[in-house]
């Protein structure tokens, strides 16, 4: 029997976009790309696939995770669609009662969409739960609500750093409670949510994550049982990241890429705590916090360098960004820029990040995983960041388009649990961007979740995240059209070439198109995933 796979009667993605319909694959190696007769032609004894009018294009790379978190709440309490403060008592309720005796890990509640305004009390939350052990995390995941019941088994959260005795913990305090919930899974609860998440990913056409691990956020064993589980195969590759200072031995035995990822140098402006020059504007009691200076900065990036690691940091805010800038200048100074850029650093989030600013961090061979789809749920005039920082403020974040100008490598990503695992929503979003000239041309994004995902973790051949001949057979194969309700022969076009993106079968990314749907996953010639299409040949 052959070894090659030859797929036919379809459209290739290629960076030419010459109109392939054909794809040779041998060896979990693209072998040849073309058209259809050619094709049986080179291939006479090929393994057919039929696609069928299908899609196929590089699979999408989804740069910053939380596979653990995100497979709780696929199976947990998600909060998610909660749309009042007196809806998510009676879901928390309804969960309590329907899983009796289980310690209660949710996520996704939003105070600045209810119309109370505000997040529930203590006091609250204990009638709800009757007593049971409760942790469920903001949408952003830097402050949390809590029972007492938890409290009562972390002791060291009360009086610390960002403890209230009464509403969201945040910090220290926060940190706390969410190890002590945290430790409370078992094993098999940590795999099964794990396996959930990486099976998902898979059904989106994803074929490798950025896992963003870190002391306070899911601990070194979380992370090792992970990489193990990726490395069985038959899920999406797990590309590790380790967000502590000076843990080269931690590095080393986990086996991460680098000491990257959720290293925070600031919080989240949802929580009111990434870090900024001026003072929140609906609390000007505060101006975030910062948790790293250049100094931290500058000793950690000279010190991954030197070790062949990937240094990075979570920063959002604008004081938070001008540290890590300061700190990228002072470590240029000890290494030289050639070498400092070489590394391809990473920088999570970058949110107030400006023009002047973005054109540094180019220089600094700097690569940006930042999530466009807070701009689609954050972004705008009316938006919570335009409730938290002002409208001028609110509506200068995530500006994609001038780092892209600047030589900034993109790569994105959802930072699910944050959001969702939701590839072309995210490529949409970043088009469509809610401030008039930050987004990129949807080429740009595609890429950007594509080899741009590959590219910044330090995969940068000039194959990968692509379909051409000695490139990894990494792609996703998409349905082009559904079937109209009581019109069995007529169809509905799910995309059609966008005029802008200069790909031909790219899709329309108009607010109206419906999404694609993914039908084969595969990665390295390795069958990922594969939807109950109804026809055998795919």
């Amino acid at each position: 029997m052959s070894d090659t796979t030859l797929l036919l009667g379809g459209r290739i993605h290629t960076p030419a976009g010459a109109g392939a319909t054909a794809m040779a694959v041998t060896g979990g190696v693209v072998a040849w790309v073309g058209d259809d007769r050619v094709g049986r032609a080179l291939h006479p004894d090929a393994n057919v696939v039929d696609l069928g009018g299908a899609w196929v294009a590089p699979a999408f790379v989804d740069a910053h995770v939380h596979a653990t978190a995100t497979g709780l709440l696929l199976n947990g309490l998600d909060l998610t669609g909660c749309a009042s403060l007196t809806e998510f008592l009676h879901a928390l309720r309804d969960h309590v009662a329907e899983n009796p005796g289980m310690l209660v890990w949710g996520h996704g509640w939003d105070e600045t969409w209810w119309p109370e305004r505000r997040p529930p009390t203590r006091e609250e939350i204990d009638r709800a739960c009757a007593g049971a052990q409760v942790y469920l995390s903001r949408i952003d995941v830097h402050s949390a609500l809590v029972s007492t019941a938890l409290v009562e088994r972390t002791p060291l959260a009360r009086g610390a750093e960002g403890w209230d005795a009464d509403g969201p913990l945040t910090r220290v305090a926060h940190h706390h409670v969410r190890r002590a919930a945290r430790d409370s899974l078992s094993t098999q609860q940590r795999r099964s949510a794990q396996l959930a998440f990486l099976q998902h990913a898979a059904s989106q056409g994803i074929a490798a994550v950025h896992e963003c691990a870190g002391p306070d956020i899911s601990g070194s064993d979380d992370l090792a049982a992970l990489l193990d589980l990726a490395a069985g195969g038959g899920v999406p590759d797990v590309v590790g990241y380790w967000g502590e200072l000076g843990a080269l031995r931690t590095a080393k035995e986990l086996g991460v890429r680098g000491l990257a990822g959720d290293l925070f140098v600031d919080g989240a402006l949802g929580s009111r705590t990434a870090a900024l020059h001026e003072p929140y504007t609906d609390d000007p009691m505060t101006s975030g916090a910062l948790y790293l200076d250049a100094e931290a900065v500058a000793e950690h990036l000279v010190e991954c360098t030197r070790n062949g690691l990937q240094a990075g940091f979570h920063v959002i805010g604008d004081a938070g960004v001008a540290e890590v800038l300061a700190g990228f200048r002072s470590a240029a100074e000890t290494l030289g820029v050639p070498a400092l850029a070489a590394a391809k650093h990473r920088l999570e989030h970058l949110e107030m990040v400006d023009a002047e600013q973005a054109a540094e961090f180019g220089r600094y061979g700097v690569a940006a995983s930042v999530q466009p789809l807070f701009d689609a749920a954050w972004g705008g005039p009316s938006a919570m960041y335009a409730q938290r920082l002002g409208l001028e403020r609110g509506t200068a974040l995530n500006p994609f388009s001038a780092l892209a100008a600047e030589g900034v490598l993109l790569a994105f990503g959802s930072d699910a649990p944050v959001t969702s695992v939701d590839p072309w929503s995210s490529v949409r979003a970043a088009v469509h961007h809610r401030t008039e000239g930050f987004g990129v041309s949807p080429r740009a994004a595609f890429t950007a979740h594509t080899r741009g995902g590959w590219r910044a973790a330090g995969v940068d051949d000039g194959s990968t995240g692509t379909l051409v001949p000695g490139a990894p057979a990494t792609y996703a194969v998409w349905e082009t059209g559904e079937l109209v309700t009581g019109t069995p022969d007529a169809r509905v076009q799910r995309w059609s070439t966008d005029p802008r993106s200069g790909v031909p079968g790219l899709p329309n990314l108009s607010d109206e198109s419906v999404p694609p749907r993914c039908v084969r996953t595969v990665l390295r010639g390795e069958t990922l995933y594969r939807a109950d299409s109804g026809d055998d040949s795919l």
